[in-house]
């Protein structure tokens, strides 16, 4: 329940600021209220849904300086992700890090470049799985998952080198070279910035004490 509503959330079926009534979202996926109820709990406790006063539970509307954190927090996590992976990876991760590469190696080099994006979603999936700590691939998962929501990934400026670069970082991962790979996630993350274009609206911050919650919200149409 909550990965169905929080999916329609990040492909903006339900817009930010939107009214997420219950007895329309048991509808709309036929539930009962009650999986409904704890499943946007669940989402505040994310992010992804706000409580408003007269309104209820509403989608939340990330402001411009909220986006921008996503990215620096995923900057800050990632080389920690891919420093524990070396140390902790199975021969499972390395089987489909190293396939990905090879697919993404050979769908680079042949100019197919928008199939690239949803490899380096894998790619990052999986590295993030590899790092052996639940918590920690719960908070990358998250991060990427509102990344998502209010970004879009652009192709790489230059797709053979970026693989080459993911290809490096399994090498230091299969190599259990921790800092290494710590190394070159760091540098791939530098690069978030330019890869990631927003394509939903955001709220503009605001001055101190202004808060999306005093902003109109639209009503969630039900659809079957």
């Amino acid at each position: 329940m909550c990965t169905a509503i929080r999916d329609d959330i990040v492909s903006g079926t339900f817009p930010p600021g939107s009214r997420l009534i219950e007895d329309l979202l048991a509808r709309r996926y036929g539930v009962s209220r009650v999986p409904v109820r704890e499943a946007l709990r669940t989402l505040a406790s994310e992010g992804f849904v706000v409580t408003r006063r007269h309104a209820g539970a509403c989608v939340a509307e990330p402001t411009r300086a909220e986006a921008a954190d996503l990215l620096e927090v995923r900057a800050l996590l990632e080389p920690l992700g891919a420093a524990r992976a070396a140390q902790r990876r199975g021969e499972a991760h390395l089987k489909v890090l190293r396939g990905l590469v090879r697919i993404g190696r050979e769908r680079a080099r042949a100019g197919r470049s928008g199939e690239l994006c949803q490899l380096a979603e894998w790619f990052d999936e999986t590295l993030a799985q590899a790092c052996g700590s639940p918590s920690l691939t719960a908070l990358l998962t998250q991060v990427r998952r509102k990344i998502a929501w209010v970004y879009v990934a652009e192709p790489p400026a230059r797709p053979v080198e970026t693989w080459e670069a993911h290809g490096a970082l399994v090498d230091a991962v299969v190599r259990r070279d921790a800092e290494r790979a710590r190394e070159l996630a760091a540098a791939r993350a530098g690069r978030f910035p330019g890869e990631f274009r927003l394509w939903r609206p955001v709220a503009p911050a605001g001055p101190p004490g202004d808060s999306p919650r005093k902003r109109a919200v639209n009503t969630m149409s039900a659809r079957s």
